[in-house]
């Protein structure tokens, strides 16, 4: 049985994910700064190496290697270009960027080794369309979706694809966050009316892609940046 880490695995679409592959018969451990309801949970900050690290090796003292990862930990953030601090955009850049990095590179050499492997980036069609005061966010994500392809070409040789997922509009706690700020530009119903599907996404969408990226069937796709969001970005 393939063993799968889902960064991000508390909440929202991270733990829609967890939820998806342990349904569909992976070993599952999740990796969160908060703690999770998941049966095997790992409170790490995906910033931290170390703490990265020791996570990965309890996952694979219980399941062994691990050779499927969603990395879906994030954290968003708003501000003017000109009122932003370096510390706030480092820190979006820190968790969204640099966390998969730590994570990505921690657990490859299981994949190599086992000339077999699944990575899934989330990112965001923010990095399509672009999103007034996220110019930190739009930039990670941006830069995750980069680094997608560069991985899908360096680890294809060895059975690995590399894909991301950047949702669109998903009805998760951090879309709710924004729109009681009035940062969406209006209401969660103004953005259905506008969405050609005519609601808003469900974690389970996004888990439904990652959990096609993730099988044997999706072997020969690599590379790829798959939108799920409702028609929104096309």
């Amino acid at each position: 049985m393939k063993t799968a880490v889902v960064t991000g695995g508390a909440s929202g679409i991270g733990r829609a994910v967890a939820q998806r592959l342990g349904a569909d018969g992976y070993n599952v451990a999740t990796l969160d700064i908060s703690p999770s309801d998941s049966d095997v949970a790992y409170v790490a900050d995906v910033t931290d190496r170390a703490a990265v690290d020791a996570a990965l090796a309890a996952v694979r003292e219980k399941f062994g290697p691990v050779t499927i990862l969603v990395n879906a930990a994030g954290v968003e953030g708003y501000k003017r270009f000109t009122n932003l601090t370096f510390e706030a955009w480092m820190k979006v850049i820190d968790v969204n960027l640099n966390g998969v990095f730590h994570c990505t590179q921690a657990v490859l050499p299981d994949m190599i080794e086992a000339g077999w492997g699944r990575i899934v980036n989330i990112s965001s069609s923010s990095t399509h369309s672009g999103q007034p005061f996220m110019a930190h966010y739009v930039a990670a994500k941006s830069a995750v979706n980069g680094l997608t392809k560069v991985l899908a070409l360096e680890y294809g040789p060895h059975g690995i694809t590399v894909n991301a997922v950047p949702p669109g509009f998903i009805d998760t706690p951090m879309l709710r966050k924004a729109e009681s700020r009035n940062l969406l530009g209006g209401t969660v119903e103004d953005h259905i009316q506008r969405t050609p599907v005519r609601r808003a996404g469900r974690p389970e969408d996004i888990a439904a892609a990652c959990a096609f990226l993730i099988s044997e069937e999706a072997g020969y796709i690599t590379g790829q940046i798959l939108g799920v969001n409702g028609g929104r970005n096309t």
